[in-house]
């Protein structure tokens, strides 16, 4: 190691040790300087630190792209050719670090990478693929696609289960089985979601209730016990847990965790076998029902992210279940900041219960009908290799989908949240049946999520419901060749 790197990580330990220097300036700093996660770590471990640098720098402050290692193995023999990659739309905030990883990828291999804006609205940005795909248009070559969108785009992508197969082994297994079609990897995760549970600390003290909750027996008699604590000591619009049930995606989110939890399978199975009308998964069924206008508002069943988000945070609700964004959202509300603890969906109690989590995220594939398929192939390598990834999460707090990523110490230096969720999607994350399903996903969903409406509303029991979404969905699967 050269005397001037030696005298730059000297001067980087004291700098932050008096506190004049923040955390993110240490991983900045020492990303420039070429230094390990080990040894970033043992400096963000050191001694006494000054808590307002290290803790009131926001992110925005970190130059777009600073954190990014490009790494090894890229080719450099395509120098000159041309891709255009259809990512974020143009107001995402991530705009900086997405020219900025570009920028990066372009100076390292030569090939020159444009930034296309998607549209906000994803029905919208489907719509608009579907009209290129359908016209064979070489406009774009790379595309950011929805984790539900694998089986619908399936005929249009290159299969990167060759070109990229030691990438795809790094990542969550359950995301590439989801973006898996006939064989075919239609797209390689980039960053991910997945449902959470929220819970409010300091009340899990009062109360001396144990959280996280193991099973949703334990979550109803803590939210209950809580509940009842809270409006005995004047607080009569307190509840115990709120979700999202609307008739709309978001309730199928929720109700395939209900039933996977409880051992019910998950709705389609990959063979194309219809497995919703099962008495495990009827069970989870009534079991919600129950908590409407009990343990949850009655007005539960028109509830999508935000209203069940704004309940929690107004500190009107001991659980809460959601998707990773709603940390930020409970750190920001003053009722509850620094209050809210965070972890896995509990389990039923049914044959085969397990904790399960809905998947959200985004993949990037490569157009079978882009001229510069090998130039494409190479920024899905860079975008959505270890290293890039661990530069999304320190700089824009994206979750990652390579495992070894959450334990990087620069990750939970600068999102102390983000390591927590290793868990969830090592363990309990499942997939909508969208591949199985294909373009027909969509009508699929809907049927799931009306039914299942109506057992929330009261006007169907759950053996009712089952039947009926099974009835429904069999003519679709049966012209998909099931």
């Amino acid at each position: 190691m050269s005397e001037h790197k030696n005298t730059s990580i000297v001067q980087l330990m004291v700098d932050f040790e008096k506190g004049s220097i923040s955390r993110r300036d240490v991983l900045r700093r020492g990303f420039v300087l070429g230094l390990s996660a080990p040894v970033i770590a043992s400096i963000l471990m050191m001694g006494t630190r000054g808590a307002a640098a290290q803790d009131g720098t926001p992110a925005a402050e970190v130059e777009a792209g600073s954190t990014i290692v490009v790494p090894e193995g890229l080719r450099t023999d395509l120098g000159g050719t041309k891709v255009s990659a259809v990512l974020a739309e143009a107001s995402s905030p991530d705009g900086p670090w997405i020219e900025a990883a570009l920028a990066k990828f372009s100076e390292a291999t030569g090939i020159e990478a444009t930034w296309v804006t998607g549209e906000t609205s994803a029905t919208d940005r489907l719509a608009i693929y579907n009209q290129q795909f359908a016209a064979q248009s070489d406009d774009n070559d790379v595309y950011q696609i929805d984790v539900i969108w694998p089986g619908i785009v399936a005929e249009h992508a290159v299969d990167l289960s060759g070109p990229l197969a030691d990438l795809a082994a790094q990542h969550f297994e359950a995301i590439v089985a989801n973006n898996t079609v006939n064989g075919v990897l239609v797209g390689i995760p980039w960053f991910t979601d997945a449902g959470l549970l929220y819970w409010r600390q300091d009340l899990a003290d009062k109360y001396a209730v144990t959280v996280p909750p193991a099973t949703w027996a334990d979550l109803e008699a803590a939210a209950q016990t809580v509940m009842d604590g809270e409006r005995a000591a004047g607080n009569p619009d307190f509840y115990g847990f709120v979700y999202q049930a609307n008739a709309y995606e978001g309730l199928t989110c929720n109700g395939l965790e209900w039933q996977v939890s409880n051992g019910g399978g998950s709705i389609v199975e990959s063979d194309g076998k219809i497995s919703v009308n099962n008495a495990q998964a009827i069970a989870a069924f009534d079991r919600a029902r129950t908590w409407v206008g009990g343990l949850s508002p009655q007005g539960i069943t028109t509830y999508q992210e935000a209203e069940s988000l704004n309940v929690f945070t107004a500190g009107n609700a001991m659980f809460l279940r959601n998707w990773p964004y709603a940390w930020a959202a409970s750190q920001d509300s003053p009722a509850i900041a620094d209050k809210v603890g965070v972890g896995v969906l509990p389990m039923g109690d049914g044959e085969g219960a397990r904790n399960a989590a809905t998947l959200g995220g985004w993949q990037m594939m490569v157009s079978k009908y882009s001229k510069n398929q090998d130039a494409g192939i190479e920024l899905v390598k860079y975008m959505c290799s270890p290293e890039v990834q661990l530069s999304y999460a320190v700089e824009r707090s994206h979750l990652p989908t390579i495992a070894s990523v959450y334990d990087a110490p620069e990750v939970a230096a600068s999102s102390e949240f983000i390591p927590r969720l290793k868990e969830v999607f090592q363990g309990g994350a499942v997939a909508r049946p969208s591949s199985v399903s294909a373009e027909e996903y969509n009508a699929i969903s809907t049927i799931y999520f009306t039914e299942l409406n109506q057992v929330l509303t009261g006007a169907k029991s759950g053996a009712d419901a089952a039947a009926a979404m099974e009835e429904q969905m069999t003519p679709i699967m049966q012209d998909l060749g099931f």
